[in-house]
Parts: structure tokens; C-alpha cells; sequence
């Protein structure tokens, strides 16, 4: 399999600054998105402090595969064990950042996540950034939102539908340097020819409904192009909130090569 990736971020059109940050790091398969918490400058440190830690500890865990903090889950691969481990130490640091810093204290991020190594497909998050996949013309939500709504949702209080619609939908049960110790939601799957992986902080969903998120990366072949028109979208519908989103578009390599 070979993957196809596109990435765009966005102040949008009310915020005065960007506190997202996202990376694309082909050569280990690594994608992530991450939404700071805590304005102006705290929020955005606390996202690059996340993405930078998880880059940095997948790259020098790549030939191990073994995660080296935390508890090794034996339901999950050492791939997916190396990512939640990341996402710890990360919380970790800006944990110990913000104690160590009154102008940082507060700080935190979400963090969405993906490991993608040939067909096998590894996530990790914390917060409310989220992960779709695009799959025979539907598109599905892989991660949980670590909201209060969204705790309503899972105890079945209220429908997904009337949570998308609360003024309360942005309080957050979870995120990443909150308190020391962070628990990190894990999941894998197997990836088919043809899949698209959406990554995205909620400056996308909040703006652009799931059915409309299809339409474009399903409409266009080039994964920069949508990420392209979903920001486009996002802002056209109001972009209240930094928008970052990623596409990563799965094919088969004979696939590609025809394409190409």
C-alpha cells in the first residue's frame, strides 16, 4: 500500500492566532493534528510541544517497536503501544512545562494521531480532534470525543445529532497536559485500496458537516486540493476556530504508479 498525503492549517476568520500545529512525517508514518488550549501563545506552545515530543520519540523508537513509558497494552501492537506512549511523554512535558512556567500555566492541547506502516493503520488520541475514514462512499468517525456532550452521547442522554447542536460542546473531559498522567484512547485497523484518512482539530467539524467532509475528498484525487477546499469551506461557513485538517489517500501501488 501507498499513502498520499495533504495537509493545510488555518487561523480562520475570527481567532487572532493559530494554536494548532500538525505534522506529516512520511519516512516513519507518522500524521497528527493538535489543537492548544489556554489563548494566545500557551495554547500554541503546548500543540508544537506535543507534535514535536511524538515525532521525536516515534523516530527513535522506529527500529524497536517497543514503547519505552508507560504499560505495554497486549491487545494492541508494538506500533500502537509506541504511539500512546508518545502521547504520554508528551503530556508529560507540557505537564512539567506549565508547572514550570506561570505564563504557560493552563496550558494543554487535544491530540489526534496515526501510525501507518504498509495496510495496518494505528491511532491515538486525547481530546477532541478527530480522525475519520472515508471508506465505499461513507464516511466514519474512528476516535470518541473527550467531551462532556459526548459523555451524554456514550450513556445515551442524548443523540450525536443534538450534540453537534450544544453551545456546551467544546468542555473538554480530556487533553494533554491537563494533570500529570493522561489516559490515551488506542485503536487499529486494517486499511483497504481506495481508503481516505481524515484527520482534523474541530475548526473543521464545527464548521463542515461529515457528509459535506465526504463530498470533497471524494470528489477530487489530490489529497492538497481537498485539504485546500475544506478550509476553504470551514472559513465560508463562518471559521470561528483554527482550522488544521489532514488527508491521507491509500492505494494500492500498482494503483499509484497507473496514476502517477
Amino acid at each position: 500500500m501507498k499513502t498520499v498525503i495533504g495537509a493545510k492549517t488555518d487561523r480562520g476568520i475570527i481567532r487572532e492566532i493559530n494554536e494548532d500545529n500538525f505534522c506529516v512525517d512520511e519516512d516513519i508514518g507518522l500524521v497528527a493534528v493538535a489543537d492548544g488550549l489556554g489563548g494566545h501563545a500557551s495554547g500554541e506552545v503546548a500543540s508544537k510541544m506535543a507534535i514535536d515530543v511524538i515525532r521525536d520519540y516515534i523516530n527513535r523508537t522506529e527500529k524497536t517497536n517497543k514503547p519505552l513509558i508507560g504499560s505495554y497494552n497486549k491487545e494492541y501492537s508494538g506500533t500502537a503501544n509506541r504511539l500512546a506512549s508518545a502521547i504520554r511523554l508528551a503530556n508529560k512535558a507540557i505537564y512539567e512545562a506549565a508547572q514550570g512556567n506561570s505564563q504557560w500555566q493552563g496550558m494543554g492541547t487535544t491530540i489526534s494521531a496515526a501510525l501507518l506502516k504498509g495496510n495496518k493503520l494505528s491511532i491515538a488520541h486525547v481530546g477532541d480532534s478527530r480522525i475519520y475514514l472515508a471508506r465505499a462512499n461513507q464516511i466514519e468517525q474512528l476516535t470518541d470525543d473527550h467531551t462532556l456532550v459526548y459523555e451524554q452521547v456514550r450513556m445515551g442522554l442524548i443523540t450525536k445529532e443534538y450534540a453537534e447542536k450544544s453551545n456546551i460542546k467544546n468542555i473538554l473531559t480530556n487533553a494533554l497536559g491537563i494533570a500529570p498522567d493522561v489516559v490515551v484512547d488506542v485503536d487499529e485497523l486494517t486499511l483497504s485500496d481506495g481508503d481516505i484518512l481524515i484527520l482534523c482539530t474541530d475548526g473543521l467539524n464545527s464548521m463542515v458537516p461529515d457528509s459535506d467532509i465526504l463530498s470533497v475528498v471524494t470528489s477530487v484525487d489530490n489529497p492538497s486540493e481537498a485539504c485546500e477546499r475544506l478550509v476553504e469551506m470551514a472559513n465560508n461557513n463562518g471559521g470561528k476556530d483554527n482550522i488544521t485538517v489532514i488527508t491521507a489517500y491509500i492505494y494500492k501501488k500498482n494503483w499509484l504508479s497507473f496514476l502517477l
